[in-house]
């Protein structure tokens, strides 16, 4: 086991993962694959009112859309941290992926690199059933949600077999994604 383990294993409780001790205890790579095309995460709930009624967050001004996630992801990629977000969408995209579309550059302003893959062009790509984090190729995090897009719960796995095949995955995926900044260009 690489000595930056137990660190990982230790940084939060298996039985209630949190994220920013994990990005925290990370020395190399956090990867987060998203299947679904929805989502109803509470914390986002404004944002994403403010969307659909037709504010758009300038990305000039960072002070004004700034949130303590994207200094987690600001602070791991400042060590050196990897951070990587794909996306696996329909298309045409729905109303919640053009949101998260549009807000997306908050995220790669704070150092993740994002990628999007149409879903018609993984058709022959093995993936896992769920969203999931995955840190330092050590902890996976599987991210559950209720059919509208409820989180209901989140589940720690150390099983390498499993990681591995998230992270075979998830590499196979990324090398077909599109960058966010070509994606965007292209979905407007």
């Amino acid at each position: 086991m690489p000595t930056n383990a137990a660190p990982l294993l230790t940084a939060t409780d298996p039985a209630k993962p949190e994220f920013p001790p994990l990005f925290a205890a990370s020395t190399r790579s956090a990867i987060h694959l998203e299947l679904r095309d929805g989502y109803a995460v509470s914390r986002e709930d404004k944002g994403y009112t403010a969307w659909k009624a037709g504010h758009r967050d300038d990305p000039a001004d960072p002070a004004s859309w700034w949130r303590p996630w994207l200094t987690v992801i600001q602070e791991a990629t400042a060590r050196g941290v990897e951070v990587r977000r794909l996306r696996v969408v329909s298309e045409p995209l729905s109303e919640y992926t053009r949101f998260l579309l549009d807000t997306a550059f908050t995220n790669v302003h704070a150092g993740e690199a994002t990628r999007w893959l149409p879903r018609a062009q993984a058709c022959d790509l093995k993936f896992p059933a769920n969203d999931f984090w995955i840190f330092d190729d050590e902890v996976l995090i599987w991210n559950h949600f209720s059919g509208d897009g409820v989180p209901v719960s989140m589940e720690w796995c150390t099983d390498a077999e499993v990681i591995a095949f998230c992270a075979e995955s998830f590499e196979a995926a990324w090398k077909r994604g599109i960058d966010n900044a070509e994606y965007t260009r292209s979905s407007t």
